[in-house]
């Protein structure tokens, strides 16, 4: 390759990587503006805060090279909202900085984007969302502490919030995210797999609405949906569910109606995330355990399948039909 190829050809990966970290950028300022439309401290920390779970999904397909996508995303978010500029990089810096070492710790023990091992699940849960996400949560809360723009009182309230919401980020779309890149056109689907779906989703909406609007407590009426979607469609069906689920129950928190009603911030976020957090660890963990379940029995069917070919070379076919004529007990003395 000459010299002027190579130079052509970095040139074209830096364009590559300056376009993915524009393109996370503005993935993660268009997420954090939904997000914040259900802010529950100071207007910028919220019971899930979906850019978390693009920035880790960013980081784990692209690399760390793109986190400055992530730093400029979370830098335009927070500079329209923040108390001034010298906090607002601070909390940049910690929204940047967990989603990396979320990722770094995910690549430390082996994890599989295709989410399709339990040991996959687990680490996505206790690496990448409750791990990870004591960063960002910390350096936040403790930046608006400082500032002032938070009484010091509240530090536990709003770190609470603020790791919770980021927590719930990456538990809950995340895996959608992994899914919906090896979406395809289905081939030869039933039509019954069709309505069955569209009845999943349209039961776990509506089960969910009645659960976090009824006074007493039914919020458990949602797992076996749940577990239906986990067991018939595995992550494709989890993913989605958990986040209808997910999405329903911090509206009727931020209404403050059904089991959320007259609860203070601090018990209206356990309840909320308690609910949240149960959803997406039954939906994830599930459908994890049942795609390793039917991968283990496809490959134990593969391995028996090679292994009848194999016999049939080495024996012939009359050969074998002659040794199953024989008496068990004659067999050693032919």
């Amino acid at each position: 390759m000459t010299a002027a190829g190579g130079h052509a050809e970095g040139l074209r990966g830096r364009s590559a990587t300056a376009l993915w970290v524009l393109a996370i950028a503005a993935a993660y300022y268009g997420a954090a503006r939904i997000g914040l439309e259900q802010q529950l401290v100071r207007g910028q920390v919220t019971p899930m805060w979906p850019p978390t779970g693009i920035a880790l999904v960013g980081l784990l397909l692209g690399g760390i090279r793109l986190w400055p996508g992530i730093a400029i995303g979370a830098f335009v978010v927070n500079i329209a909202i923040g108390p001034s500029l010298l906090p607002v990089l601070g909390i940049a810096a910690g929204n940047t900085l967990a989603p990396v070492c979320a990722c770094l710790l995910l690549r430390r023990v082996g994890f599989r984007v295709e989410l399709d091992r339990l040991q996959d699940a687990l680490a996505l849960v206790f690496l990448g969302a409750l791990g990870g996400m004591l960063i960002s949560a910390t350096i936040g809360s403790g930046v608006l502490v400082a500032s002032g723009a938070v009484p010091a009182g509240a530090f536990w309230s709003t770190w609470s919030v603020w790791w919770t919401g980021d927590a719930m980020g990456v538990l809950v779309i995340a895996p959608l995210l992994l899914v919906l890149r090896n979406v395809r056109p289905p081939r030869g689907v039933p039509p019954y797999r069709w309505a069955e779906a569209a009845a999943l989703l349209a039961g776990t909406a509506l089960v969910t609405v009645v659960a976090t609007h009824s006074t007493p407590g039914l919020l458990f009426l949602v797992s076996p949906l749940l577990i239906w979607a986990a067991f018939r469609f595995q992550l494709a069906g989890a993913a989605p569910c958990a986040l209808i689920t997910s999405l329903i129950a911090i509206d009727a928190a931020a209404a403050g109606s059904g089991p959320f009603a007259g609860l203070d911030l601090f018990a209206k976020m356990a309840t909320l995330q308690a609910f949240n957090g149960s959803a997406a660890l039954t939906a994830l963990l599930l459908s994890a355990t049942v795609t390793e379940r039917e991968h283990t029995r496809r490959e134990i069917e593969l391995v028996c399948r090679r292994l009848g070919e194999a016999l049939s070379r080495l024996a012939p076919d009359e050969q074998i039909e002659h040794w199953a004529a024989v008496p068990p007990g004659e067999r050693g003395h032919e």
